[in-house]
Parts: C-alpha cells; sequence; structure tokens
C-alpha cells in the first residue's frame, strides 16, 4: 500500500465482530448443544433448520450433519478480556480418512478496541506478549477435554488462525464511507478492506502498485452498503455509510457474516484439507509394492470427495457462492483438484497397463507350457503309442522344449510380466 493509505491502527468501528477459525482434533463426542450456533435478530434464530434452508441439500449436510449423524456442535460462553468479548464456539467435525478426528473450532468475539491491531497480533505481526487468544481466552484452555488444538506445520495446521472481521464506520470513518447511496467508493475503502483481511498495515504488508488494482479488484460488492474480501488467511466485510446502530441494517449483515457467509468459507476450508490429503496419497502412490490397491483405494477416496464435497455452487443466493468462490482461488482449489484428477487418471492407465502385460504373459506361459507337451501327446495318441516309456520321453522332450522358450527374447518377456504380477 501507499504511504498516504490510511492506518486502521486507530479506528475503532461502529460495530465489530470478530470470528476465529482454528484447526483441531476431537477427543471424542463434545457433550454441547447440536448445530451451529443460532444467532438470533429480532423473530429470527439462525439455526440448523434456518441455514439448511439456504444451502444446497449436499453442501448442508457436510455443514450441519445428517439426523443421527451430527458433525457440528455449539455452546454459547460469555468471557470478556482486552477488550474481547467471546460470545459463542462450535466445532465443525471434518474427518478425512487419515485424521477420522480432525474439526474446525470457531470462535465467535465482540470487539470493542481498535479491530486491525487484534488481528495484526493473530497474524503474527505484533510480538509475541500482544497475542488476543491467551489467558482466559486461550483456545487450549476453552477446548479443555472436548479438542485438541493443532500445531505444527501438519497438513491441516494453519500457522495462524483464520479469521473473518466484520466492521462497520462512523460518520467520521470518510475512507470508508461511500458518496451518497449510489455514490462511487473511495479507493481507501478497499484499502481498508485490504487491511483487515490480510490482518496488516502499510508497515507489515506494502501491495505492490502493479497489483494493487488486481488485488483490490477481488473484492465483492454484496451491495451499496457493504464489500468483502477473501484471502488466503483471513476474510473482511466494511460497512460503506454510517452505521446508525440498533435497527441498521448492519445487525443483519454482521449476523450473515458470522453464519452463511462464515459456512461457505468453512466448506472452502474442508474443500483445501481433503485436497491437501488427496495430494499427499498421490506423492505415496508409489511406496508401495501394491500400486493397484493403492490407485484403487485413490480413486475411491476422489470419487468421495467428489460426491461429498466439492461444490462450486452452493445456494441460489449470490453473495455465499462469490465468497466460496473467492477462497477457492486464492488456494487455487479448482486448479488442483483438476491435476488431481489428471494425475489419478494416469496412474489408472499405469495400473491398466500392468494388468494387460500381466494378462498377455499368463496367456504366453500357458502356450509356452501347453504347446509342447500338448504335441508330444498328439503324436503318441495319433500313432496309438501307448509304451509308458514312450510317454516319459515326450514329456521330457516337451520339459526340455519348455525350457528352450523360456530361453529366448519372448519367454524372458513371459517371465517378466509374471515377476510383475506378483508385485502388482
Amino acid at each position: 500500500m501507499t504511504a498516504a493509505s490510511p492506518s486502521l491502527d486507530t479506528v475503532t468501528g461502529a460495530r465489530q465482530e470478530l470470528t476465529v477459525v482454528v484447526p483441531v482434533r476431537l477427543s471424542g463426542l463434545p457433550d454441547w448443544h447440536d448445530g451451529p450456533f443460532p444467532f438470533e435478530l429480532g423473530g429470527r434464530r439462525t439455526d440448523t433448520a434456518t441455514r439448511a434452508t439456504y444451502f444446497a441439500p449436499a453442501s448442508a449436510r457436510v455443514l450441519y450433519g445428517a439426523p443421527g449423524r451430527p458433525r457440528r456442535w455449539h455452546r454459547p460462553a460469555s468471557v470478556v478480556h482486552d477488550g474481547l468479548h467471546l460470545v459463542g464456539m462450535e466445532l465443525l467435525r471434518t474427518a478425512t480418512v487419515r485424521d477420522p478426528e480432525h474439526a474446525l473450532a470457531v470462535l465467535h468475539f465482540t470487539v470493542h478496541r481498535p479491530l486491525l491491531p487484534v488481528l495484526r497480533a493473530m497474524g503474527g505481526r505484533l510480538p509475541a506478549d500482544a497475542a488476543p487468544l491467551t489467558g482466559p481466552l486461550d483456545p487450549r484452555e476453552l477446548l479443555a477435554g472436548v479438542a485438541e488444538v493443532i500445531s505444527g506445520t501438519g497438513t491441516f495446521a494453519l500457522a495462524r488462525p483464520y479469521t473473518v472481521a466484520f466492521l462497520t464506520p462512523e460518520a467520521d470513518h470518510t475512507p470508508a464511507l461511500r458518496a451518497g447511496p449510489e455514490g462511487p467508493l473511495p479507493a481507501t475503502a478497499d484499502r481498508w478492506l485490504w487491511q483487515l483481511a490480510s490482518r496488516s498495515h502499510t508497515a507489515d504488508f506494502p501491495l505492490a502498485p502493479e497489483i494493487a488494482v488486481t488485488e483490490l479488484g477481488r473484492a465483492v460488492r454484496i451491495s451499496a452498503d457493504w464489500s468483502a474480501l477473501v484471502l488466503r488467511q483471513g476474510a473482511a466485510f466494511l460497512g460503506h455509510r454510517a452505521d446508525t446502530g440498533d435497527g441498521d441494517f448492519y445487525a443483519f449483515g454482521a449476523l450473515q457474516s458470522r453464519t452463511v457467509y462464515l459456512d461457505a468459507l468453512l466448506l472452502g476450508s474442508l474443500q483445501r484439507d481433503h485436497i491437501d490429503e488427496l495430494t499427499e496419497e498421490l506423492s505415496d502412490v508409489f511406496d508401495t509394492t501394491q500400486l493397484a490397491r493403492r490407485v484403487a483405494a485413490l480413486e475411491r477416496n476422489i470419487a468421495v470427495f467428489r460426491s461429498t464435497y466439492w461444490r462450486q455452487h452452493l445456494t441460489a443466493h449470490g453473495p455465499a457462492n462469490e465468497l466460496l468462490l473467492a477462497f477457492q482461488n486464492q488456494h487455487r482449489l479448482s486448479e488442483r483438484f483438476g491435476e488431481i484428477l489428471a494425475e489419478a487418471a494416469d496412474y489408472s492407465r499405469l495400473v491398466q497397463t500392468q494388468e494387460s502385460q500381466q494378462v498377455s504373459g499368463a496367456l504366453g506361459t500357458l502356450t509356452i507350457l501347453g504347446l509342447p507337451l500338448g504335441t508330444a501327446l498328439g503324436v503318441l495318441q495319433v500313432l496309438g503309442d501307448e509304451s509308458l516309456s514312450h510317454l516319459l520321453i515326450a514329456l521330457g522332450l516337451s520339459v526340455a522344449a519348455t525350457a528352450g522358450a523360456l530361453a529366448t527374447r519372448y519367454g524372458r518377456l513371459v517371465l517378466s510380466s509374471l515377476r510383475g504380477s506378483t508385485e502388482a
């Protein structure tokens, strides 16, 4: 970003909500309430039944489970610490073949101090003693006995929590305000949006002018009132008119950002984790002599992922689809899945080639073994010779002929193919 771009370090929005997503491993089925956290606004309650009507049935099953097969739980909370108020927690089970207890923990906060420093601290851009998820807000303490927070650099271990920020401006926050209901946005509005989504300001990550137009052009215009931006480590929603407080539309916007729009991003996280695992499976294909079995298992896992998780169209409501596509684009999920399909197809053709060679080898073996013996016995039968000694001589000659045939180039190819069949 340029030096003239305003910093959000000292700005506290009229309405500030923060959702933090942390990868965890379940210790067992939690004794929490079933379903997603049911935020309420007026007479609207965003429970499983309400949200399921928003998404296609296949996506709803992934996000909320099915009768008798729960995969999401929630628990209310009220913990206030250092300007953050934890209002609730969720667990979404995201089991995979290699990690059946993998899950995502979702922490919902209301923030009562400048939001950008909180985001920068979560992104590791401030000293460790400024980290907000400590003390009573430490996820390891909040989830003790229920789930273990994953740390490190494994497939599912994010270096930092994923954050979804929501901020609405006050009347004096002109850099984010649209010039009238139908007026243009100032360039600074997308700069603010970038800071919130990237969890950085100008000193942390100066966005190169050559790519600024492209990067900022990826913002999703939900309406004239607000926009969203999805990046690899975070997403943000920013209002473009002054928030009037209670009764304002932004109360509904905040509800959407931490429910259905969050769920679109969670589905993207599931897709990313499963694609990471499929990529690892591809790299392990040749680490076993049972190639055909490994490829068959890989193809089955790809089919399960494709039918269960791979969605690019969630709902008839546009913003959720756009947010999911933005997440997929940030992680190159469509390209990576296409590469997985192509590589798996190559391995499948390799297995088919080996199986064809094995069938040919088996037929060749039958030919080499059966032709000399069948010829010898046929000659004896035609001559009407029933002598045991002649039969033994015929058998000996057929064995010699078979040994000679196996010593030829064709015979060696047959033996080679048979050895390959024992290794497949």
